[in-house]
């Protein structure tokens, strides 16, 4: 039995760039939830409690190193963002619109996964505008695999939510199997590659907005 992704509809669209359906990199670790009634609502209790997580904080990197540091994951928790040099998307009308940028406005685009330890915990598109930079922030973003969220931290930014979706509805789907044997472990539960879809857009201290990002987070940010 396999989860599958939900069929509700985000508040924006950015394209099918919001979720990867290729990926080159699977998480290192896929934890396995067991599949039954309970195994089902930990694995939806688990989602629910990082998405929290994740709306109560502006940087979406700072809260998946406190979420890695609370599982001991790695020691020390890092998080640490492998970007996808050759990865090429355009900035659709949606996002020039969302930073307020004309047709001719430079936007640069960033992919990115972040890994805590051995997990891939999360993979994020990021559109922004080099202008509202410092030359040192757009330096470390074009050359370094420093995460976004760190790089503009003296930005003193906050986000805007446009989007929020957790991608894995168990109840939607048939029972769990029955045991094969009386006393037997019960298989595991296969979840999909992403499990919550966030979409935002991140303003200065002076109000400006400057990025918009789509970030997906995966199976391997949950912890049975």
């Amino acid at each position: 039995m396999t989860l599958h992704f939900s069929r509700r509809s985000p508040r924006l669209q950015l394209g099918r760039a919001a979720v990867f359906t290729t990926m080159l990199l699977a998480p290192a670790i896929a934890p396995a939830f067991p599949n039954t009634y309970d195994g089902r609502l930990r694995a939806l209790t688990e989602a629910q409690r990082l998405q929290g997580e994740l709306q109560s904080r502006d940087s979406a990197t700072e809260t998946l190193r406190l979420w890695c540091q609370a599982h001991r994951w790695a020691d020390p928790a890092q998080i640490r963002a492998i970007r996808d040099v050759a990865a090429v998307k355009p900035p659709s009308p949606a996002v020039r619109n969302l930073l307020g940028a004309g047709p001719r406005t430079p936007i640069r685009y960033r992919r990115v996964k972040l890994v805590c330890g051995e997990r891939v915990l999360s993979e994020a598109d990021n559109w922004y505008l080099p202008g509202k930079l410092t030359p040192e922030m757009n330096k470390a973003l074009d050359e370094t695999d420093t995460p976004f969220g760190v790089a503009v931290k003296a930005l003193g930014f906050h986000r805007q939510a446009i989007g929020s979706r957790i991608l894995i509805h168990p109840y939607d789907e048939a029972p769990p199997p029955a045991p094969a044997r009386p006393g037997a472990e019960p298989p595991p539960l296969v979840l999909p590659y992403a499990v919550i879809q966030n979409s935002a857009v991140l303003i200065t201290g002076d109000g400006a907005p400057f990025s918009v990002v789509v970030e997906t987070y995966t199976r391997a940010a949950l912890d049975p």
